[in-house]
């Protein structure tokens, strides 16, 4: 049996235990074993036991992740949420649809400061799903808007999708946090036209918020000081050059800290809560990291990436035609399996064919994971829908989808949008000397 048959085979057992439900980075860790030992030798495959996991949690690469999740556990813990759900609502509750649209707005500045979507869908939902029931908002509007707006999480810098394409691609963090950002306000932006549309058209979804004066708009500002300065100093810091990503997190996990402190938050179970959630999403994270690093070496052994861009240069096809062809498989995969074990999986992929065709990887990065919003809002697996299913236990997950939908379409249209407009990823980048 030739390696590339080897190689396929393992790909369609990976599906079928992902399928089956079998943990991610078990799954990973099974099948790149078995096939490594196939295609090498027994014990070349016990030997990755004793290299993968230490080098890959013993990475200064990988501390990044940890420390971001903290400054998001750290700043939820403060309030922070409340705080910036208040303030969106006062500039945007008299639009139509106003706490859906200032929901997304308040989603885009929490993953600011999360990097996570499941975190900023359940931490926004807690806050925001009261206050729309309070105004009669149709169950299909608030919990779609909360699903639809938990996805900014993986785009909005600094985001763990972007810090593991960025290791997985060998592009820059940093680099990929500032192509990151006005994709991430666009899609933002698209979100509310969205509600707004949906409210115009059909009234009955939304009431009309509370009106607040000019004076009151400009004194909620008080209210976001704390989250507007932790943005700076990380993401400013990083692109200043001032400090690494690493190092940037790690500030960055500091200063939430101290917010936490001047709101009289830091309480000894608050910080308990903040290290245990954190130490449960990094070693989920990491987790998927080791399985996706044994498998690699499988598929690496069968040559089927390498094999697979060779195929798709040899058929001659426009490099957008392609470009597109790897997004639909990424958006069909991504109904599926959870986005973080798939840029980790499919990067080493596809990349070498899109680097075939000379474009940019800091552009496509950005694409992939809007990609992967898709499959956070759409069945089977939609994670942020299920993780609003569990705050809203009384409302079917059929009315959540159903109102999820017109948010679907809004990020298919944005994505049309940055992948044929290649500036709105790469000019930022490109400003600050992250690209050449």
């Amino acid at each position: 049996m030739s390696p590339l048959l080897i190689g396929l085979i393992g790909l369609i057992a990976l599906l079928v235990c992902l399928f089956l439900g079998m943990n991610i980075g078990f799954s990973m860790i099974l099948v790149g074993f078995i096939g490594y030992a196939i295609l090498i030798s027994p014990k070349a495959a016990v030997g990755l036991f004793a290299s993968v996991p230490f080098t890959t949690v013993a990475s200064f690469s990988f501390s990044v992740i940890p420390l971001f999740v903290l400054m998001g556990q750290f700043a939820f813990y403060s309030g922070l949420s409340q705080d910036l759900y208040s303030f969106c609502y006062k500039w945007l509750g008299r639009v139509p649809g106003g706490l859906a649209a200032a929901t997304i707005a308040a989603c885009g500045g929490f993953a600011a400061i999360c990097g996570s979507s499941t975190a900023t869908t359940a931490t926004m939902g807690v806050v925001c799903l009261p206050e729309m029931r309070k105004y009669k908002y149709k169950d299909e509007l608030a919990c779609g808007s909360i699903s639809a707006g938990g996805t900014l999480g993986i785009l909005i810098p600094p985001s763990v999708g972007f810090i593991l394409y960025g290791i997985t691609a060998s592009q820059s963090v940093g680099a990929m946090f500032a192509a990151g950002i006005i994709p991430g306000i666009l899609l933002a932006v698209v979100y509310i036209i969205t509600i707004i549309l949906q409210v115009k058209k059909n009234p009955s979804l939304a009431e009309k918020g509370e009106k607040f004066t000019m004076k009151e708009k400009l004194a909620a500002f008080k209210s976001i000081i704390g989250i507007i300065i932790i943005f700076v100093i990380v993401l400013g810091g990083i692109f200043g050059g001032l400090f690494t990503a690493n190092e940037g997190a790690a500030v960055g996990a500091f200063a939430a800290f101290i917010y936490m402190i001047i709101k009289k938050k830091a309480s000894w179970e608050n910080i308990k809560k903040s290290l245990t959630d954190t130490l449960k999403t990094s070693s989920m994270i990491f987790m998927i990291m080791i399985g996706a690093y044994v498998f690699g070496y499988f598929l690496t052994a069968s040559k089927l990436p390498i094999t697979l861009a060779q195929t798709v240069a040899e058929l001659n096809m426009p490099p957008i035609i392609a470009i597109l062809l790897i997004l639909a498989i990424y958006a069909v995969l991504g109904c599926f399996v959870d986005s973080l074990p798939l840029i980790v999986l499919l990067t080493p992929i596809f990349l070498p064919i899109v680097m075939q065709f000379n474009m940019n990887p800091v552009w496509f990065g950005v694409l992939m994971v809007m990609v992967m919003q898709l499959g956070l809002i759409t069945p089977p697996v939609g994670m942020c829908v299920y993780v609003m299913g569990g705050i809203a236990k009384d409302v079917p997950l059929q009315r959540i989808f159903l109102g999820v939908f017109p948010f679907v379409i809004a990020l298919l249209i944005t994505c049309v949008i940055v992948a044929v407009i290649q500036p709105l990823s790469l000019a930022l980048p490109t400003l600050l000397g992250f690209i050449s």
